[in-house]
């Protein structure tokens, strides 16, 4: 039996069905289980926080081995004394509860180096583990390459956007890169490996490269022509806050690890070698390999799904995020009409029925007229019916749902790819929610200054839009 912690981070999410396959029984420890409750089947689900050991009575009944794959550093500043709390806990519940041992996964370097927070942060995690009587394998890996890895993202994003990079001293340091696959394999052949029991590992991919070389390979690999300027006064918060503007990653996030650039993370011994025996895959083969995932849209987890909020039990009025590359605006209402007379207003836009932000979406058309698109000329090929694949104005419908959802894809002209959501869904006495959702995927640089020159005009657009959808569905409800 088998406990693993961060089922719902980016390694956890990945190695409960590679034990599944093994036929291991696999129970996930979780602070809420409605974020897992449909993901797997035949996995126990057990609700608990870690820095609550009360809450961890009972967690290790029957578990021979766990999985720790926790850290805090999307939380507060204070992230390393919360790791040491969590890890202090859940050594002290497994001992008392009967667990045979604790697989951890740590990051490269040795408290003899000068490290960061954050790389500190996770080598002390693992000696607090180890302050227990429970054997533990601690695995220390650097970058981890796979589709939707927060290392990765972070590399595809500068590389993607920016065909001059002006960088920082660090883009120099060394670094082993490891593809996930690599990490999931020794994660679990340690089950079946008793040697590895009470050992610390260095684990690596096949190549010691810059971060240069990494985003240099990158770019080979796309086709991509590149120019990196040099420059000695790029400080880390200020690395930081360029990689939150071009990146997916917020600064919050882009700080720590910015700051455990400087250190090279390079393997120190060849113990993964000696006790596990595979060669794992170059960095080259690794890129290739998370491309080829982000093409077919088979990401299986994502570096920031750890880090997003449990279920909300209130309307938020307008949520702006950032995603993975893709900007998301997201407001929600509650409309006093069934779910039937919202969804018939919103897919009734366009065309003679207008934007109902009429005004504000005209001078959007005509900005798209400038820019060479089709404007608002192409209207609708039925003021009473849409069907997928159907033109609306310089929207196409990309999916329709009856009572339920509209998903338009932008055909104006934009430096990227938008799309506008509309979902109904009822809530109680014949009411419903209606959610607009604005995405954004912007191309290059150039797409990042277009989403924020024209963003006043959006909101005001989105803004007049929902509270025109909700005005009519209720004057018209059924």
């Amino acid at each position: 039996m088998i406990l693993v912690t961060g089922a719902t981070g980016y390694v956890g999410g990945r190695l409960v069905p590679r034990l599944l396959e093994k036929k291991y029984k696999v129970r996930c420890l979780v602070r809420d289980v409605s974020r897992l409750e449909s993901r797997w089947k035949g996995v126990e689900l057990v609700e608990s926080d870690v820095l609550n050991a009360d809450s961890l009575e009972g967690v290790f009944k029957d578990i021979d081995v766990a999985y720790y794959l926790i850290h805090s550093m999307g939380g507060d500043s204070e992230f390393s004394e919360t790791d040491i709390i969590a890890a202090k806990n859940f050594a002290q519940a497994a001992e008392n509860q009967g667990v045979k041992r604790i697989i951890y996964l740590g990051g490269l370097g040795s408290s003899e180096e000068n490290l960061s927070k954050h790389l500190s942060s996770r080598l002390q995690t693992g000696d607090t583990l180890r302050k227990f009587n429970v054997p533990v394998t601690e695995f220390r890996a650097g970058v981890i390459v796979g589709s939707g890895s927060l290392s990765f993202e972070m590399i595809r994003y500068l590389t993607e956007r920016l065909a001059i990079m002006i960088t920082p001293k660090w883009v120099n340091t060394k670094t082993q890169p490891i593809a996930i696959r690599d990490v999931l394999r020794y994660l679990v052949e340690a089950l079946t490996i008793e040697k590895s029991s009470g050992e610390i590992i260095d684990i690596g991919g096949e190549d010691i490269l810059t971060y240069r070389d990494l985003m240099r390979i990158y770019a080979e690999i796309r086709g991509l022509k590149r120019y990196f300027i040099k420059v000695p006064v790029l400080t880390p918060r200020l690395s930081s806050h360029w990689i939150g503007f071009v990146t997916p990653l917020p600064s919050r996030i882009a700080k720590p690890l910015v700051d455990g650039l400087k250190t090279e993370l390079i393997c120190k011994s060849n113990k993964a070698k000696d006790l596990f025996g595979f060669k794992t895959i170059s960095y080259k083969e690794a890129v290739k390999l998370a491309l080829l995932r982000k093409k077919e849209g088979t990401t299986k987890t994502i570096w920031f799904s750890s880090y997003s909020a449990g279920q909300q039990n209130k309307i938020t009025p307008v949520h702006l995020v950032q995603k993975e590359g893709m900007m998301i605006e997201k407001r929600e209402l509650i409309v006093n009409a069934s779910v039937e007379s919202t969804f018939k207003t919103f897919t009734s836009l366009g065309g003679k029925n207008g934007w109902y932000a009429n005004f504000l979406w005209k001078m959007r058309g005509y900005i798209d007229l400038l820019a060479g698109g089709v404007g608002l000329r192409r209207g609708r090929r039925s003021e009473n019916e849409l069907i997928t694949g159907d033109p609306l104005d310089f929207w196409r419908v990309e999916a329709i749902e009856k009572n339920k959802l509209l998903r338009l894809r932008a055909e104006m002209k934009v430096p990227g790819k938008a799309w506008l959501q509309f979902q109904a869904e009822e809530t109680n006495n014949n009411k419903s929610t209606l959610t607009q959702t604005a995405f954004y995927e912007p191309k290059g640089l150039l797409g990042l200054l277009y989403w924020y020159a024209l963003y006043p005009l959006h909101g005001l657009i989105f803004r007049g839009m929902i509270r025109s959808i909700k005005t009519k569905a209720e004057d018209t409800g059924i």
